[in-house]
């Protein structure tokens, strides 16, 4: 299940399936179900239940901003968490990723989607 807002051009949504920890095993099903949208429209994902980053889900972060920017659309994060934020800061995510002075992601409307 992905929960998702729009507003103006870009889609704010949820972590898929309740993801609470971005890591290997689950970094395959976040792009596979994400890739589609950020190729389409600006996104923020919301990072709110997400506790715990690995490589696995920082390399995933990093593909979906790629698929993202090569389709002339913006990939942001809103929502961190502090301890994933110190995270994504150390290894220099922070300046690509990280909303600046954005209020927090609303959370509206929940699209049922199939575990792909």
């Amino acid at each position: 299940m992905i929960c998702s807002l729009s507003t103006g051009n870009e889609m704010r949504i949820t972590a898929p399936d309740g993801i609470t920890e971005l890591v290997r095993g689950n970094d395959h099903c976040l792009v596979s179900q994400l890739e589609p949208l950020v190729r389409r429209q600006n996104i923020a994902l919301d990072l709110k239940g997400v506790k715990r980053i690995d490589a696995a889900g920082i390399t995933a972060l990093i593909s979906l901003y790629g698929c993202a920017h090569d389709s002339g659309h913006e990939f942001r994060l809103c929502n961190v968490p502090a301890r994933v934020a110190q995270i994504l800061t150390l290894v220099g995510l922070d300046a690509i990723l990280l909303s600046q002075g954005t209020g927090s992601c609303a959370i509206e409307a929940c699209l049922e989607r199939s575990a792909a």
